[in-house]
This record gives structure tokens, sequence and C-alpha cells, in this order.
């Protein structure tokens, strides 16, 4: 066992730092407050190779690991979650392609991310089908050798600016996680249109839009998982992106706790900085406490991708205690700050907003639980 990272994953880590510093971490608050993402930085992302560096090498991407990915996404997430989560989400769309395309939708589509610095989207919540994905009501049926989709997503990431979508449909919705299927869909089908970007309380700086299908005709060899296929591909990529929304966790965690142990030697009351309260360490402990434990599941569930192994189990307890601690700690950070940690003039309220979507996206913390509790009570531990 050994819990170091090696020279390789040092300089990686090591680039990823410096460039969040240099560009991502001064544009943040900017790109918050206008609600703006900031292309400029993904193109300059991508181009170091930033952006969805799992793509395998013959599809022209780096080939990386699972985890040398959650250590770019910790980085990324130290500057801004919404800026990271943007990035990240052209690994969510490609995941399921990595699992189930043919070698032909698989240069195709994730040859795209890799040939110029484009984003895509995973598509499958619903307005009535979130936590229950199962509960899919977008409908695909099947006309001569094409599929037809007609149906509604919302709450899509980068849905206003994708090229190409990961769609979840259902050939019957009573059928539940036995009908449904996955397809590859391009943007420029007709019959897709989006709908307005969302006002978000967080991460306000990645694109979130609700994206409508009418009639739209998709050939058959878009279709990724036929039916009764799709709902297990759907929760073999959260078992692979799960682990990346802890990473996620784990950069906000280290920001905040680091502009936290600045602003407590600093900040003075009752004639000595509030560093030397016993208190405020206290919660500066706690602080440290949460983010080291999740970075190391967040590294164990990574490992066990990379090794092949089942991860259902770890990829949820990453997700789950990352998640929530993450908006524990943000929520000490403005406590640590007091006053001044209310004030826009701090990064630390906007830590906070950003942490609260971590228990939601990507199956809400009470799902995750659910997950735990049904590997344990079945001897899976």
């Amino acid at each position: 066992m050994d819990f170091s990272l090696s020279d390789e994953h040092k300089a990686l880590v090591e680039s990823a730092r410096r460039f969040v510093k240099e560009r991502i971490v001064p544009v943040a608050a900017e790109a918050d407050q206008t609600s703006k993402f900031p292309k400029d930085v993904f193109d300059e992302a991508w181009e170091l190779g930033l952006v969805a560096p799992i793509i395998p090498e013959d599809c022209g991407g780096l080939g990386f690991h699972e985890m040398e990915h959650v250590l770019i996404t910790e980085e990324l997430a130290y500057g801004c979650t919404g800026i990271q989560t943007s990035m990240t989400a052209n690994a969510l769309a490609a995941t399921p392609i990595i699992l189930a395309g043919s070698d032909a939708i698989k240069k195709k589509y994730l040859g795209m991310l890799t040939s110029e610095p484009v984003f895509a989207a995973y598509a499958i919540t619903e307005p009535a089908a979130g936590s229950d994905a199962a509960g899919i009501q977008m409908r695909a049926e099947k006309k001569g050798d094409d599929w037809v989709l007609n149906g509604e997503k919302c709450y899509i990431t980068n849905g206003s600016w994708a090229k190409w979508y990961t769609v979840f449909a259902t050939v019957d919705p009573t059928q539940r996680h036995k009908g449904i299927m996955a397809f590859v869909v391009d943007r420029d089908t007709p019959g897709i249109s989006v709908g307005k970007k969302e006002d978000k309380l967080g991460q306000r700086a990645s694109d979130t839009a609700t994206i409508a299908f009418e009639d739209v005709v998709v050939p058959k060899e878009n279709v990724l998982a036929e039916a009764g296929h799709g709902f297990k591909l759907a929760m073999q990529t959260f078992d692979r992106t799960r682990p990346d929304i802890g990473a996620g966790a784990c950069g906000l965690m280290r920001r905040a706790l680091d502009e936290s142990i600045a602003f407590a030697k600093e900040r003075k009351t009752f004639g000595v900085p509030i560093a030397e309260h016993q208190m405020v360490q206290a919660m500066l402990a706690e602080m440290a406490i949460k983010y080291e434990a999740t970075r190391l599941l967040v590294h164990k569930a990574a490992w066990m991708i990379d090794q092949g192994s089942r991860n259902s189990l770890v990829a949820s307890y990453s997700k789950a205690f990352g998640a929530d601690s993450a908006m524990q700690v943000a929520t000490d950070a403005v406590q640590v700050f007091g006053g001044a940690g209310y004030m826009k003039d701090y990064p630390v309220e906007k830590l906070m907003r950003d942490a609260k979507i971590l228990q939601i996206y990507e199956g809400t913390s009470q799902i995750q639980r659910m997950v735990i509790a049904r590997n344990i009570l079945s001897g899976n531990r």
C-alpha cells in the first residue's frame, strides 16, 4: 500500500495548479457574477490536456487513468467549481461512449472532443425523472432503421453549448429501467431546441439548460444501448464519474480551508488573531479532516476504477461524504470570516453557494445512501 503520488502525478498536479492560479482564480468571481463561462480559459485548458483527459489515445486523447482525472479535477475545482463542472462534463458525456460505443462512434464523437475545444453534454434528467432515473418519459420510437426521439431534458450542463449529446430515452415508460435506451445525438439534428439558460444559486459560470426533442431522427448506428441496457449503462457511467464529484468537493474544501487559514491569521479580536482562539482552531481542524478523508475516498474509488474492480459502493462513499463535507466546510468558512464572509468581497460566500449542488447532481446525497445501504445489506462491503 502506497499513498504517495508518482513523480508524473506530481508534475501533472503542479501543471494544473499553476494553470488554475494564473487563469481560473483571477476570473472566477466575475464569471460567477455575470454567469458567463470564460471560453478562452476553456480553450487554454483544452490545449494543456486538462479537458476530458480520459479519452483513449486511439481517439486522439491522452488516455489518462481515473487517478490522473481526479487529480486534475481537484485542482480545477480549487479555482472554481462552476468552470470545473463545465470542463468535466465533457468526460461525463464521453464515458458512456468509452464504455459501450462502437469503434466508429468512438472515433467520430470522442474525436470531436480531441480535435478542437468543443463541449458535449450528458442528457438524462427530466422534469419528472431526477433521482428516479428509471422514470424517464422521453420516448424512443423505431421507424424503419432509425429511431425518433420526443421529450424534454432539463438541468443539462453544457446544454446550450454542446456539439453532441449522450441521450437516454425509453421505448415504454411503463417498463421503467427495462425500456431505457441510450443514443448519441448531434446538436444540429432537426427538431432539437435549447431552452433558457438557468439562473442558478451557485456554479453560475457553468451553462445549464433545458433541451427539447421533437421528432428528432437518430440513425441506428448512433444507438449506444438497446432497450434494457440503457439504464445499466447510465449507472455504470455514474460509478465512474461520481468520484469526480468527490474530487471537485476536495478542491472546493481545500480552497475554503486555505482562505480561512489566511483570514484567521490576519483578523484580530480581543487583541489577538482569531487563529489563536480554540473554537476557531477546532473549526479549521474539522475542515482539514473532512478534506483529507474525502481525498482518500476519492483516490480509493479512482484506484478501483483503474484496477477494473467493481466500485459502486466506494464511488457512492466518495460522492456522498465529499458533497456533504464540502457543504459543511464551506459553511464553516463563512463562519470563520464572520460578517465579512457573508459579503461578496470575499470568496467564501461563493464557495458556500457552489457547494450545495454537489449534494444534488449525479445522484443526491440521499440516493447515495440508498445505494450504499443496498450494497451493504446484500453483503457487498
